[in-house]
Formats: structure tokens, C-alpha cells, sequence
């Protein structure tokens, strides 16, 4: 099953990523793909806000410190892999830690990730530029997401 849905402005990208944080359950894996600038840290801070992540932190992509964690209901752990290559030697990263946790792991740049450090059950969001927006294909694995994909469907087309 797969889905698509346009947002025309960051302020829409931000309310469906908090219908994402409000669905998500302890142990959910996201994995957000798309260029520079395609809204992943938007669709991140929207996560946030459903997780009830505090206000007064600051959402940022952790590019520079590779994972940021952030308190909420659950445990939001954005992790960022621009900087990785497939080459990366990932054992030594200690990332499974936090994937394969009690807490929700969005991970940016996921296509960098070799796929032994992807749960059987995760959620795939591919973020592209489409017209003047963005456009968010949502593509679930496990029966939690895909009934959560179901339900967002349901409520914005």
C-alpha cells in the first residue's frame, strides 16, 4: 500500500507529521527520504508536537551531532545520516540502539541505512517538491502502520 498527499505550505507538513506523533507507539521506526530542503526536519517538529514534546525545545535536523533526543510521552530520537555513507562503518556507530528501541526513531537521509538496521515493521515517507509544495508518499510495513496510513488517508482526502 502506498499513499500520497500534497502539502502546500510548512504549517500543513507540520499537522501531519503531529497526526504521525499522536498515532505513534513505542518502538516506531520512521524513515523520512527526500532532497535538501524537502521538509523532513518540518515533518520531524510535527512529530514532535504529537509525541508532546515540550515547546520550549528547539526541533533542528542534528546534522552535526547525528541524533538528538528529545523528551515527550515517548522518547523522539531524529537521527540524521547526511554525513553517512554507505561505506560508514556502522557497528561502531552504536545507531541500532536507538532504531531498536523503546522510543520513536526518525531517521533522515534513511535511504543511507543498510537495510539489517530496519525493522520488519517501520514506516517509509518519501518528502519531494511538487508544484509549490511538497509531496509526502507514505509507504507502511506492519499492520500498525498501515492502519495508522489508513486512517490519515481517511481524514485528508
Amino acid at each position: 500500500m502506498r499513499w500520497s498527499y500534497y502539502s502546500p505550505a510548512p504549517d500543513d507538513t507540520l499537522k501531519i507529521g503531529k497526526m504521525i506523533g499522536k498515532d505513534a507507539t513505542a518502538g516506531d521506526v520512521i524513515l523520512l527520504i527526500g532532497d535538501l530542503g524537502a521538509g523532513k526536519t518540518w515533518l520531524t517538529k510535527g512529530i514532535a508536537h504529537g509525541l508532546e514534546v515540550p515547546e520550549d525545545y528547539y526541533i533542528t535536523s542534528p546534522s552535526f551531532t547525528i541524533i538528538n533526543e528529545y523528551p515527550g510521552r515517548i522518547p523522539l530520537y531524529h537521527i540524521d545520516l547526511f554525513r553517512f555513507s554507505k561505506d560508514t562503518d556502522w557497528e561502531n556507530i552504536g545507531i541500532e540502539e536507538y532504531i531498536f528501541s523503546k522510543g520513536v526513531a526518525v531517521i533522515e537521509w534513511a535511504e543511507r541505512l543498510p537495510i539489517r538496521f530496519i525493522p520488519k515493521e517501520h514506516l517509509k515517507i518519501y518528502l519531494e517538491y511538487y508544484k509549490t509544495g511538497r509531496k509526502l508518499t507514505f509507504e507502511p510495513y506492519g499492520k500498525h502502520f498501515i492502519e495508522s496510513v489508513k486512517k490519515w488517508k481517511k481524514i485528508l482526502d
